[in-house]
């Protein structure tokens, strides 16, 4: 959906780009602005007078923390109200039904309605934008944005609204105002967007179905089978998440804006350290700047570095949605953490890096358990599946079903790797390379082109971010 919709692709964004290329280069920003609340409210038109609230209301606390700058309690307490806005917007919308579900399996509160409210798409993203801007605002990491057509433009931009990457304002604060677009910059967003199309549409797709296959099977998936599954998820959130990620880079490239590399290839990590470092970088950047030190990081002792990593990791799992599985993945993943920074770094840097691969991949692929099922007996009945507590062979229907997408499944594995990176700058080389890369964006697009229009499976794992 979205990106890879065909009236996306053929519709809204081609429209867009006529506009914003035809008017002079001052409304540019402006025309971005009202395509993007089109785009944003295109299915729930009210959410368009959320986001401009969200919108007036960061702009405003900017221009009282520039205004108020070296008064530092007038500053705080303007700077703790935006952020208390901005987190009660969130809470209400992405977690209100969650916490008031729990609280009726208490006697005292099973009155309570459940609470239907619908999701604002990339709720999570934007606000951790806006915060980030007022934060940096107070800090005097950036001055405060005077033209709100520009802040709008950076809080509604439509290309990273609903998947990221993670925006912060001084990353971008020079390009709102002083960006040139360029044909060598927006043929990179066309090689950037095909590249994310093609990760969505041709592989992550494909690993849906096959999860989507044996996710349920139960014992007749056997040992094999839960594992061919889980593998399958794990390359389809990849290829979904990152193709988006690139999709999003592109589409800001041929606007003229230049994002952050969301993902670098965190499927060759060998420690859980490092695939943190890989794995969508912008948020990891975020908690590290805006929650880890501002807690105090690694410099209050032992004790405090621990507690202030299960909270960043009790949150990270928490901002991904409004389940209790996503704060136990979270924590999962400190307590990893934690036992690796203290423990055993070490000795993953003289093992043979085989050995400290297989032992990343293997956390990480029990972790993408922990995350995709909601129930935590679903997520031990899982596990215990994939170590033969129930059943150890694979039925003959769910075996010739993995056998026939084995390829498409080697595909994705290898296109996890950087390998073919390491093909493409030797290709680079190549006289006629040009013309040979051009024709390869027309095939990939046509190819993906063909495979929205025969397929009606086209989810979007993010949604609910």
């Amino acid at each position: 959906m979205v990106f890879s919709s065909l009236p996306f692709l053929f519709g809204f964004f081609a429209l867009t780009l006529a506009v914003y290329y035809a008017v002079p280069r001052k409304f540019r920003n402006f025309v971005l602005l009202i395509f993007s609340l089109f785009f944003y409210g295109y299915g729930e038109p009210v959410f368009i007078f959320l986001m401009l609230f969200s919108i007036l209301v960061n702009y405003v606390c900017g221009l009282l923390l520039g205004k108020l700058a070296g008064k530092g309690k007038k500053a705080k307490a303007v700077l703790v109200s935006c952020v208390v806005v901005n987190l009660a917007l969130l809470g209400y919308f992405k977690y209100a039904g969650l916490f008031v579900s729990t609280l009726k399996y208490l006697p005292v509160f099973s009155f309570l309605p459940n609470p239907e409210i619908a999701l604002p798409i990339g709720i999570s993203f934007y606000t951790f934008q806006t915060m980030s801007y007022v934060i940096d605002v107070y800090k005097g990491n950036c001055k405060p944005q005077k033209n709100i057509i520009s802040f709008g433009t950076f809080v509604a931009l439509f290309p990273q609204l609903i998947a990221g990457p993670i925006v912060r304002y001084v990353d971008v604060e020079a390009q709102l105002s002083e960006r040139r677009e360029s044909m060598a910059l927006f043929s990179n967003g066309v090689r950037l967007f095909t590249l994310g199309l093609a990760k969505k549409v041709l592989i992550a797709n494909e690993m849906g179905i096959i999860w989507n296959e044996l996710k349920f099977a139960g014992d007749g998936a056997g040992v094999f089978g839960h594992w061919i599954g889980i593998l399958a998820f794990t390359l389809q959130i990849y290829f979904d998440f990152s193709g988006y990620s690139d999709m999003a880079r592109g589409l800001g490239n041929m606007f003229g804006f230049k994002f952050i590399k969301n993902f670098d290839y965190p499927y060759i990590s060998k420690s859980i350290t490092e695939f943190w470092r890989r794995w969508h970088i912008s948020l990891g950047t975020w908690f590290r700047e805006y929650v880890y030190i501002p807690l105090g990081g690694n410099r209050k002792g032992r004790g405090r570095q621990c507690l202030n990593i299960f909270i960043v990791w009790a949150l990270t799992g928490f901002w991904h949605g409004a389940s209790w599985n996503f704060l136990l993945w979270g924590v999962y993943f400190g307590v990893l953490l934690t036992v690796e920074k203290f423990f055993t770094l070490k000795l993953l840097s003289k093992i043979p890096s085989a050995f400290s691969h297989i032992y990343t991949m293997f956390f990480v692929i029990v972790g993408w358990v922990i995350f995709d099922f909601a129930s935590v007996a679903d997520i031990l009945r899982y596990v215990g599946g994939m170590f033969g507590l129930y059943s150890a062979g694979t039925s003959r229907d769910l075996l010739s079903f993995i056998i026939s997408y084995l390829p498409v499944l080697c595909i994705a594995v290898f296109a996890s790797l950087p390998v073919i990176r390491k093909i493409y700058f030797k290709l680079v080389k190549i006289k006629f390379f040009p013309v040979i890369e051009a024709c390869a964006v027309v095939v990939i697009l046509t190819l993906c082109t063909s495979s929205l229009v025969r397929s009606g499976y086209n989810p979007f794992l993010y949604f609910r971010f």
